[in-house]
């Protein structure tokens, strides 16, 4: 439970405003067609590059900056002709779109190299634009304006810590220009357009990660079952499958599964097999669902989406693995927050693995990076200010008895407010041990008296933090470096009435995500619920 409540803009290019008005270097509206040269600079610094053709239509974003904006901020900065240059041609290319903020808030790049930015720390000045991401990231009514001052002069910091970045990671110019365009889309385009980008040479520059590599596979393969025609759709009922189901149905459901591969192209009989039955296991595996060997009316719902979606779905995803760093050589924390899933990780060897529970639907868990590097046994939970107002308060005027029902106290007053903290012990809403990995957000790990939530198969119920179906196997391994933290130690120091921190050393990084569609182990490409709509908006924006 955390006092997390951000209001996520995790998406990269929706026209909320379908007709809009580019704004061109004299400030008057460009031009609807945006495929001119355009010349940016004073005589001295002057670069003329050619835009793609960008127009009101096809354009990801609908807040655009002013290009004075720019050589007032160039000059501010007394940037060199070479840096100047290169964050005018940033801009030029996008006809002047911002990269970093929509009208909604943060665009999907800028939390992804927020969290990159984070975790490789380039050393670079950062503390004044930290402070002010750090402050928009918890203002709950964010809604960019391209008028804003604050809002403008992020964007352009950003753009500078950007073009800094690719900087000190790559020497090569022609690699530098490449990323500087490509990591941010700017320009709708169709499947087929973004498949052909994403298969490129210079698709992978930014991302050297295997998972990139394997969800290249996996579209060309969905393009060559698109360009075949292709699956048809089941028929969606309960009632429908089984061992007694009528012939013409289970020769439909053997194609189906042929076509994607669960099932093998030689079994052509009409006839419930085990085959047939092992093959809806891997089904069910792949969509994330249990492993019953049934086919429910959800199972038969996901094998209905179209191919279309779904090539939407894994070039969505590919455009963030574009942001993932290259993982090290030690062990790392990987969470993936529609997964449901918490991983310790060495190279490509699993060490742990569990079930999680993540934030509910407007209180979403970020996608970012960071640290464990404290434990706390039997921990307090002080209760969030919003949870105070919105849950505490109205509970205590039904019932006075409420906070020592609860298990609670009050040990101060803040801001008109109560402080109130829930005592450790069984009833804390963080278990019995949570873990830290600092950041502003207020987002970490714990464990969880609500066990039965694990059952489901969607979890997302938290106020934003994850909680762990195995803690106990986690603190095992983070303190395996400690012989005098024998399991009996732990379990005493989780179940004490007394809070007790340990400092972790050294720490271990952590990696939160946002992957609906990625390639598991056994080579087979996974697909996840989006569940708090991210998709959904990415694909309006470049789509």
């Amino acid at each position: 439970m955390c006092s997390h409540r951000v209001k996520m803009g995790l998406c990269i290019c929706l026209l909320i405003v379908p007709v809009f008005a580019f704004i061109a270097c004299n400030n008057e509206p460009a031009p609807n067609h945006m495929s001119r040269e355009t010349t940016i600079g004073s005589d001295s610094t002057r670069k003329s590059v050619h835009p793609r053709n960008i127009t009101t239509a096809n354009a990801c974003n609908n807040l655009l900056l002013d290009s004075n904006l720019l050589e007032k901020f160039i000059g501010q900065q007394s940037l060199d002709s070479s840096k100047a240059n290169e964050m005018r041609d940033f801009y030029n290319r996008r006809a002047f779109q911002f990269a970093w903020f929509n009208d909604s808030g943060f665009t999907e790049q800028a939390l992804a190299f927020r969290s990159l930015y984070d975790y490789q720390d380039s050393g670079f000045n950062r503390k004044s634009l930290d402070n002010r991401l750090d402050e928009l990231l918890n203002n709950d009514s964010l809604q960019p304006s391209s008028n804003d001052p604050q809002i403008i002069a992020t964007e352009l910091r950003m753009t500078w810590r950007f073009t800094n970045y690719l900087d000190a990671t790559f020497r090569d110019e022609n690699k530098k220009k490449t990323l500087r365009q490509a990591l941010i889309p700017f320009q709708k385009q169709t499947i087929e357009a973004w498949a052909t980008e994403l298969n490129g040479p210079d698709a992978n520059i930014a991302a050297k990660n295997k998972w990139f590599k394997d969800l290249q596979k996996a579209l060309q393969q969905l393009m060559a079952i698109k360009k075949n025609g292709g699956w048809d759709s089941l028929p969606i009922s309960f009632k429908l499958y089984g061992r007694k189901s009528k012939p013409a149905l289970i020769s439909r459901l053997k194609k189906r599964l042929q076509v994607t591969g669960q099932l093998e192209a030689r079994d052509t009989s009409s006839v419930y097999t085990k085959t047939l039955e092992d093959a809806i296991n891997r089904t069910q595996a792949q969509f994330g669902h249990p492993h019953d060997k049934k086919l429910t009316v959800a199972l038969v719902k996901d094998l209905n989406v179209p191919v279309d979606t779904r090539i939407q779905q894994v070039i969505i995803n590919m455009e963030r693995m574009r942001w993932m760093p290259e993982l090290p050589d030690k062990p790392v924390i990987l969470v993936n927050i529609p997964e449901f899933k918490l991983y310790v990780k060495n190279g490509n060897s699993t060490l742990l693995d569990m079930d999680i529970i993540t934030g509910k639907e407007g209180n979403a868990t970020v996608m970012f990076s960071g640290e464990v590097n404290q434990l706390v046994f039997s921990p307090y939970w002080n209760v969030p200010p919003d949870i105070v107002k919105k849950e505490i308060l109205p509970a205590i005027k039904k019932n006075k008895n409420y906070l020592a029902k609860e298990h609670m106290e009050i040990t101060g007053e803040r801001n008109g407010l109560p402080i109130v903290r829930q005592l450790p012990g069984e009833w804390n809403e963080l278990g019995r041990i949570k873990f830290l990995f600092p950041n502003n957000l207020h987002i970490y790990f714990h464990d969880t008296p609500h066990k039965w939530l694990f059952n489901k198969d969607q979890r997302a119920f938290s106020h934003g933090c994850i909680r762990l179906a195995e803690p106990v196997q986690l603190a095992a391994f983070l303190l395996k470096n400690k012989p005098e933290w024998t399991p009996e130690k732990i379990n005493n120091a989780m179940k004490s009435d007394n809070e007790k921190s340990l400092k972790l050393t050294p720490p271990v990084p952590v990696l939160i995500y946002y992957y609906t569609s990625w390639v598991g182990a056994d080579g087979n490409i996974q697909f996840r619920k989006d569940i708090y709509g991210h998709d959904k908006d990415f694909a309006k924006r470049i789509f």
